[in-house]
Parts: structure tokens; C-alpha cells; sequence
């Protein structure tokens, strides 16, 4: 018995059919820590250094990260950033969710509505401020064309603190709506449909199975939802890059831009990268929290 073991553990056979997991799992974790760990490597690695481009590195320390605790400008932006993840995603969560109960229906033509739905997703990001950025100009802008037919004025919104964040998160919501929409689709076709016969047969009201069953059921995925699409708004820049470049003065600086503008246009790249590690943080803090919440509703 000990002879036939041996033999098998020497077997060249049974040598690459133990290899053979860790070899078909090669091609990820190459792929893993060369998109994920190497840069976060170095960003920590240039978050320590005293670098900018055309000179030599020197070793900061924690000195940028605190220089940027310092920063108002950084406390600003990420002060519009965080505004700006509140407002945008539980407005896409709540659009998302009506469409996709909405579309969740057998109705006529709800095939091409789903398909419909889903194009502002699949729109270049940079197009998207393009576009926005035609419908918004105060000079020949569609709003202002609209106006001015009707007897109006030029709609000034791009020159409006308040006006041009609306009009940021309005562009956000109308571009990412769609991916709120299709993930909450999913998760409801998913769900078992026998507690929901069940309550029918029982005469329970749509109101009353959505906030019963549908809802209580849908929690993982929403809390899914939600998290990618929060660490995913924190790091919004294309469009508000081409739409407002973070105008009128800092009102839509959102801390992809800024961090943007520090590290090619300031040349401050340790600075950035502290910073941006900074934010990274408060992200994931901040999807932990949300999370939890979620949670914490399922449990009660």
C-alpha cells in the first residue's frame, strides 16, 4: 500500500493534476498584481517621497499626508465630493429601483424599453460632459434656445455655484441610472416568485409585497449596488473635467479633479498621492458604513 502511494505521488500524471488549479489561476493573480497591488505599491511608495517631475525624489514621510490634512483646498474638494455622493447615488438607487420594478413586468415593448434604458450607460463618459455641456451654455446652449423661444432669457446655470452642482449631479444621475436599473433588474428576477404568489392568493396589496418581500429580499443586492456605485462616484472626473473643469471658481472641484490638477498641472505628485490615498479611504469607509446599514434594516 505505502509502495502503490509512492508510486502514484511520483506518477508525472498526478504531479500535473495537483499543479494544474495553481497554474489555471496564474493568468489572474498576474493580472491582480499587476493592475492592483503593483500600482498601489507605488502610490504609497510616491505618497512618502518628496517627488515632482524634473526633480530628484527625496523622502517625505508622513509630511504630505499631513499637508494635506492642512490643505483647504483638499477639505473643500472633498467636502463637494461627499455632497455629491450623497445626492447622486440615492437618486440613481431610487430611479433604478422604479424602472427596474417597472420593467420587471410582462408588457408590450418592455424589451426595447430595458435596451433603451440602459444607453446613457455605455455612453463614453467624455461624450456625456460634451453633451451636457450643449444642453447647459448660457450662448447657444439647448436650454438657452428653449428659453429664448419662449420668450426668455439665456439660462445661465454653468455660471451658478449651486445651479452648476445641480447640473453635475443631474448629468450623473442620467448617466448611471441605468446601471442602478440593470443590476436591481437582476436581482429582482432572481427572487424566488413563491412568497409573492403567496401573497397575492392572501390578497396583499402591491405595496404592501413590495415593502414585505420584494425589498427585504432585494437588501444583498442593493447593498452591492449601492457600494459599487458610491467607491465608483468618488472617483468621478470626466464629465465634470469637461463640463465645468470644476467652475465657477472651485463650486464643482470634486477631488478627482483636484487631484487631477495637483499632480499634472502642480507637479505635486506626492501630494496627490497622499491625497488620493486619503480619499480612498473615506470611500471605503464610507461603502463599510453604508453597508452596515443596510444591514442592520435587514435585521430588524
Amino acid at each position: 500500500m505505502y509502495l502503490e502511494s509512492a508510486l502514484r505521488l511520483n506518477d508525472p500524471g498526478a504531479r500535473m493534476g495537483r499543479a494544474l488549479p495553481y497554474l489555471l489561476l496564474t493568468p489572474t493573480v498576474l493580472l491582480f498584481l499587476a493592475v492592483f497591488v503593483y500600482p498601489l505599491s507605488e502610490g504609497i511608495r510616491a505618497s512618502l517621497d518628496d517627488y515632482r517631475f524634473g526633480r530628484p525624489a527625496g523622502g517625505a514621510g508622513l509630511q504630505n499626508y499631513i499637508d494635506v490634512l492642512r490643505d483647504e483646498q483638499f477639505r473643500g474638494a472633498l467636502s463637494a465630493t461627499v455632497r455629491f455622493v450623497l445626492f447622486a447615488v440615492p437618486l440613481e438607487t431610487a430611479l433604478g429601483l422604479a424602472l427596474a420594478l417597472l420593467c420587471a413586468r410582462e408588457m408590450p415593448l418592455v424589451r426595447t424599453v430595458r435596451t433603451v434604458l440602459i444607453v446613457p450607460m455605455i455612453i463614453m463618459p467624455i461624450v456625456v460632459g460634451i453633451v451636457f455641456r450643449l444642453i447647459y451654455a448660457s450662448d447657444a446652449g439647448l436650454l438657452t434656445v428653449v428659453a429664448r423661444t419662449l420668450g426668455g432669457n439665456s439660462v445661465n446655470i454653468l455660471t451658478s455655484d449651486s445651479l452648476s452642482f445641480v447640473a453635475i449631479i443631474v448629468m450623473d444621475v442620467w448617466e448611471w441610472t441605468p446601471l442602478m436599473f440593470l443590476i436591481l433588474l437582476a436581482g429582482i428576477q432572481s427572487l424566488p416568485v413563491e412568497p409573492f404568489e403567496a401573497a397575492r392568493v392572501d390578497g396583499a396589496s402591491s405595496w404592501r409585497i413590495l415593502m414585505d418581500h420584494t425589498l427585504p429580499m432585494l437588501r444583498p443586492v442593493l447593498a452591492v449596488a449601492v457600494v459599487l456605485r458610491m467607491i465608483d462616484a468618488f472617483g468621478t472626473f470626466d464629465q465634470v473635467f469637461i463640463l465645468t473643469n470644476g467652475g465657477p471658481g472651485t463650486a464643482t472641484q470634486l477631488i478627482g479633479l483636484y487631484g487631477y490638477k495637483t499632480a499634472f498641472k502642480f507637479v505635486e505628485v506626492g501630494f496627490a498621492a497622499a491625497m488620493m490615498l486619503m480619499v480612498a479611504l473615506v470611500a471605503l469607509t464610507l461603502a463599510f458604513l453604508a453597508v452596515r446599514l443596510i444591514q442592520q434594516r435587514a435585521e430588524t
